[in-house]
């Protein structure tokens, strides 16, 4: 059986770490900034550590696990 490719979309929108920790970006960055508060954009900034079974998917799409 030949070996899995990387989903190659998938690893320009996460970050493994080396612990192997899923970390993502947060939703609502995009646009319409100046409507949300200075404390919620801050809050934006940080990445999401993803866990439970969808973070464990995750890392076998990017052949990690």
């Amino acid at each position: 059986m030949p070996k899995q490719k990387p989903h190659k979309g998938l690893l320009k929108r996460i970050k493994i770490t080396g612990r192997k920790k899923v970390l993502r970006k947060k939703a609502f960055r995009s646009h319409l900034m100046s409507t949300k508060s200075g404390a919620r954009c801050r809050r934006l900034r940080r990445r999401l550590v993803v866990e439970g079974a969808l973070g464990k998917n995750l890392l076998r799409a990017v052949c990690e696990a």
